[in-house]
């Protein structure tokens, strides 16, 4: 292959399986990820990919170069650590894939303390409630409900946090408490979307209650907290978001749910410094405040 160039187009392409997508992802045009990819094609003499309306597939000897181009990417980030870590500030950027609730209530405000270290740094929070594909490099270290089982990927276990009912203090002024789970079928309740539940384990509803019927649904976590805050409703909340607010009273507080966050990273990117800067400043601020998680 004739350079590291090459090799970042043709694994963007087979990653995001678009010539557009591997654009995006790269901040190139269009046109340019398409000629640079014909002239790839020309210099091996072979069809790299099939190209569908739909997008991109892998051909047979796009496949088996395949492993040989993130050979060389493991090699070429296994260098750019030791070139990061031969001295000097660290620089670059880090993007971080957070489900919304951790992104948005926890890490985000504690990036500053971060950048006042290490002005150099560009740090890229995206807190959706999500996952995200560290093969595919749509991140660089993302934060999990789950460990993952398969791919090369370092997984360590932040902290466990805990769920439970809660309800805005004017909505119970005006609807009352249930006393017992059975007693929600009696008042609006505030979930998930179901069919957009990414992960089977933030299904805490049916576990909680196998008769829990949303009234309102929204997709995020910070989401639900904002419309049960507003009266709208009783919610299963992350209880370190539901604490801080004091408009927010627990229901049937001896209903919790007990989920963990994992920090998870490609194996290939433990070498690269600024990455494993971010990591260990995740890490810490979590340890510094495991109280609040459970």
């Amino acid at each position: 292959m004739q350079n590291w160039d090459d090799v970042r187009i043709f694994l963007a392409i087979a990653r995001s399986g678009q010539i557009l997508g591997a654009a995006r992802a790269l901040g190139l045009n269009h046109a340019t990820v398409a000629r640079r990819l014909n002239a790839l094609e020309e210099t091996f003499g072979v069809r790299l990919f099939t190209r569908r309306t739909r997008g991109c597939d892998l051909t047979a000897e796009g496949e088996a170069l395949l492993d040989r181009a993130e050979i060389m990417e493991s090699a070429m980030l296994e260098a750019q650590g030791e070139v990061g870590q031969s001295g000097g500030a660290v620089a670059g950027s880090v993007r971080i894939g957070a489900p919304d609730g951790f992104g948005v209530a926890f890490l985000a405000r504690r990036l500053g303390k971060l950048m006042d270290r290490h002005p150099g740094l560009t740090v890229q929070l995206v807190p959706v409630p999500r996952s995200f594909s560290l093969s595919r490099r749509e991140a660089d270290i993302a934060i999990t409900v789950e460990r993952p089982t398969e791919g090369r990927l370092v997984a360590r276990k932040l902290v466990d946090y805990s769920l439970g009912l809660y309800a805005s203090r004017d909505y119970l002024d005006r609807y009352g408490a249930p006393q017992r789970v059975e007693d929600l079928g009696g008042h609006r309740l505030v979930g998930y979307v179901e069919d957009l539940i990414f992960t089977p384990s933030l299904n805490f509803s049916r576990e909680l209650w196998k008769d829990w019927r949303s009234d309102i649904e929204v997709s995020s976590a910070t989401g639900q907290t904002e419309a049960v805050r507003a009266g709208a409703g009783i919610g299963i909340l992350h209880g370190y978001i539901a604490r801080s607010c004091a408009d927010l009273l627990p229901v049937l507080p001896a209903l919790t749910f007990e989920r963990s966050y994992w920090l998870v990273m490609h194996e290939d990117l433990r070498a690269i410094s600024r990455v494993a800067l971010v990591a260990d400043f995740i890490v810490g601020e979590v340890m510094a405040a495991k109280d609040d998680f459970r």
